[in-house]
């Protein structure tokens, strides 16, 4: 008799703050029998300091350590092809534990489908075994309620913007925008300053650094040291208020 294969679970754990994981992703980190999360080389991780206290002892760790992160590799390695080649690895991992018939939660910091890493085993692993996705509080809406700022009134839209994109392409998109959070600021930020002071939109754009941990940073805009902007940090620019 064939085993039962094991499921497969992405559960967002919220932008920091241990009290902001749902129930239902606590309840079903609790009965995973394998707990596996991504992480840096010689790093901890955000995503497992949330749950580390809901752990089990009979639970089975798996770390999925990233082989790199931000730094510059040589020629002619790429950073992309470096990284498609971890997750390749990362699924081959985790599959031999839902081959044994063993669920895996696999972590992820925020929400699995918004810029986690997660979704990156769901591409590789979803259509062989069953998968089920627990949504979390993303860092975008972390950030708007530590800084008590409405994103959108009424009929506005909400652009989400990465600060990697090129300079045109960002002051592009913002000048379209009624709303805007922009992410993946780190080394980027300076670039994503000036361009908000070119289209006039410092005044309104706000900055926080790591929104709802307990080393949450919030900053004026024009005060923020570029050398110092972490990854996890974002700009929003709300949309225009509107009197109800």
């Amino acid at each position: 008799m064939m085993t039962p294969r094991g499921r497969l679970l992405g559960l967002g754990v919220g932008p920091g703050d241990p009290e902001l994981i749902t129930l239902k992703a606590l309840r079903l980190l609790s009965e995973a029998p394998v707990v596996a999360y991504f992480v840096a080389k010689g790093k901890r991780g955000n995503a497992f300091g949330i749950i580390e206290a809901h752990l089990q002892p009979a639970q089975t760790l798996l770390p999925l350590v990233y082989p790199v992160t931000t730094e510059a590799l040589p020629a002619p390695l790429s950073y992309e092809q470096v990284i498609s080649d971890f997750y390749d690895e990362a699924s081959v991992q985790v599959a031999e534990h839902l081959d044994a018939g063993r669920d895996v939660a696999v972590i992820c910091e925020g929400d699995p489908f918004f810029y986690g890493s997660y979704m990156y085993l769901h591409d590789r692993l979803a259509q062989r075994y069953e998968a089920q996705v627990i949504p979390g509080v993303c860092s975008m809406l972390g950030g708007a309620s530590v800084l008590g700022a409405p994103l959108v009134y009424r009929n506005q839209s909400l652009s989400v913007l990465s600060g990697v994109l090129p300079a045109e392409e960002l002051k592009r998109r913002l000048a379209d925008a009624d709303a805007a959070v922009i992410m993946k600021l780190g080394r980027n930020f300076p670039k994503v300053r000036q361009v908000l002071c070119e289209l006039g939109l410092d005044g309104r754009a706000l900055y926080v650094e790591r929104a709802t941990m307990a080393n949450q940073k919030i900053v004026a805009l024009d005060a923020v040291d570029p050398q110092s902007s972490p990854y996890f940090s974002l700009i929003i620019v709300p949309g225009e208020k509107w009197q109800g």
